[in-house]
């Protein structure tokens, strides 16, 4: 068995949850009468979603696979990683998500209902912004996890989801589901009516909250999705900035760290990179980083072929060879875990202790929802697919990413890759495209058959630019989600590997590349409630 640097499951960054402890403390349910601004202003914090939908998103990616029988597995990741209907209720469950995010979205409209109720509108335009703001932010998790990818071909045929605009604790049959189009113009209309009044001055720590530039990254994001691309340039600028690195990690500082302390810094506010913090009820840390119940897991076949140590542009190799000592990338020599549960310390597991007798709590996961890092990639994207697309620029932003991540100099004297359109034309050109059927992990690249959902991809230059870009965000946000909605954005056919069963191919030819299964289950209590169930 291969052993890289191996963290105890026993140790808990418990001093780093310190300085997000008044975050943590959210409100009862049970509120007193909403009289002042300042009461609404406190029931903001507590509209902020709990809970995550990252196990979900993680467990039904390509970012894990299958290390055996012989491996524990939790109810939860196997009907994930096999595709199927979930019937667990747990802290990551898409029962949990779902009612997660729609408690945000009451707790929003209750402050937005108060508001008004007071008469404030006017005076109290900043705390209407933050109210539609995470109403928005949690509807758009809620329909990145819940329905199909944004397609404005099939958007009036594609299920929504109900877009309560009043305070409300369940959302079963006495809602409608709407079409993908119409939840998608509600979420573009709050975050327009937001972004002008969002007030950095409102918060006493404003990366808790939706600040302005998480605000402009969420928006990035989101137009990005939704094929807006020269307003995702433009809110991204608003992020980045004349010099995008200032809002980037800094990784050289990390490298004297070991894992505990790399996750205790990948989570301060002070870090510019950092736009937006989030912490959730969920044990997403130990699901997907930590060997708890390994069989479905990040192991160093993945890392090895798809993810960390997969050839690209800066190297490849893993950490223990002689080529891996020498990669570039600064992610290739901070892995930890065990062959089966390799790992980047980001996200590590936090612990808020309740009962300090016993030793008892509640676990954590506190992820930077919003960075820089992938602002920028979000925006070098929108550049390569733009209606005229600036592939200079997307190179720019790509060359930016690669200088913030990637050492100056390797050991043996390599240096650090500067791209032009040819040269990373030749890389790509010369790799074989990844397979969907996985025989052999060595046939496998970073390079695959894009198949984009209402909207086109030419082969040559762009295609080459957009598989390198969906790389880096796939190393950028691991552990976070976002590469499943990438998959499902771009149609990527992949295998689910299963020890001594039939594999499971997600995007198989015959769906057209639009797997139903993409859009998760609803919740069973919601579909007996009356809500139409998504097609299988």
């Amino acid at each position: 068995m291969k052993i890289f640097k191996y963290i105890a499951l026993s140790v808990l960054a418990v001093g780093a949850l310190s300085s997000c402890n008044d975050y943590l403390d959210t409100l009862p349910d049970d509120r007193a009468e909403i009289e002042t601004a300042d009461q609404v202003k406190d029931l903001l914090v507590s509209a902020y979603p709990n809970y995550n939908n990252n196990t979900i998103m993680e467990m039904m990616s390509d970012n894990v696979t299958d290390n055996g029988k012989t491996y524990a597995s939790s109810v939860l990741k196997d009907e994930l990683y096999r595709f199927k209907d979930v019937d667990d209720t747990g802290n990551d469950s898409p029962y949990q998500s779902w009612n997660g995010y729609y408690r945000s979205i009451a707790s929003a409209n209750e402050a937005l209902q108060s508001i008004e109720k007071l008469g404030l509108t006017e005076s109290a335009k900043n705390l209407v912004a933050e109210a539609k703001m995470i109403r928005a932010y949690s509807m758009f998790q809620l329909a990145n996890t819940f329905c199909m990818a944004w397609n404005p071909a099939k958007a009036d045929e594609y299920l929504g989801l109900p877009y309560p605009t009043e305070p409300a604790k369940f959302i079963g049959g006495a809602y409608k589901r709407g079409t993908l189009r119409e939840l998608y113009e509600n979420i573009d209309k709050d975050i327009e009516e937001a972004l002008p009044y969002i007030d950095d001055n409102t918060y006493s720590v404003p990366k808790y909250h939706f600040n302005k530039k998480a605000a402009y990254a969420f928006a990035a994001r989101f137009n990005l999705y939704y094929m807006k691309y020269d307003k995702c340039i433009t809110y991204a600028n608003e992020v980045l900035g004349s010099d995008p690195t200032a809002v980037m990690r800094q990784y050289e500082p990390l490298t004297q760290f070991g894992a505990q302390d790399v996750g205790t810094q990948w989570i301060k506010t002070s870090d510019p990179a950092n736009l937006m913090i989030l912490a959730t009820y969920s044990g997403a840390s130990y699901n997907l980083l930590y060997p708890v119940s390994p069989r479905f897991q990040h192991n160093t076949y993945v890392c090895s072929f798809a993810t960390y140590w997969a050839k690209a542009p800066w190297g490849s190799g893993s950490g223990g060879s002689k080529e891996g000592a020498k990669a570039l990338l600064y992610y290739s020599n901070m892995m930890y875990g065990l062959s089966q549960a390799v790992f980047f310390p980001k996200m590590m597991p936090q612990f808020e202790i309740t009962d300090k007798i016993n030793q008892t709590g509640y676990l954590h996961c506190v992820d930077p929802i919003f960075t820089g890092d992938e602002t920028l990639l979000c925006r070098a994207e929108a550049y390569a697919l733009s209606s005229q697309p600036r592939y200079d620029l997307a190179i720019n932003d790509i060359n930016t990413w690669i200088k913030t991540h990637c050492r100056e100099k390797a050991t043996d004297g390599t240096t650090r890759p500067v791209l032009d359109e040819a040269s990373l034309n030749s890389f790509m050109d010369e790799m074989e495209y990844s397979p969907a059927v996985i025989e052999s992990w060595a046939e496998l690249t970073i390079r695959k058959e894009l198949h984009p959902q209402g909207f086109t991809v030419a082969q040559g230059t762009q295609e080459n630019i957009i598989n390198l870009i969906l790389h880096m965000r796939r190393l950028e946000t691991m552990y976070q989600g976002l590469r499943f909605i990438d998959l499902k954005r771009y149609g990527i056919s992949y295998t689910h590997l299963l020890k001594g069963e039939e594999q499971i191919i997600f995007n198989p030819e015959s769906s057209d590349y639009a797997d139903p299964r993409g859009a998760i289950q609803l919740p069973a209590d919601v579909i007996k409630a009356g809500l139409p169930a998504n097609p299988r």
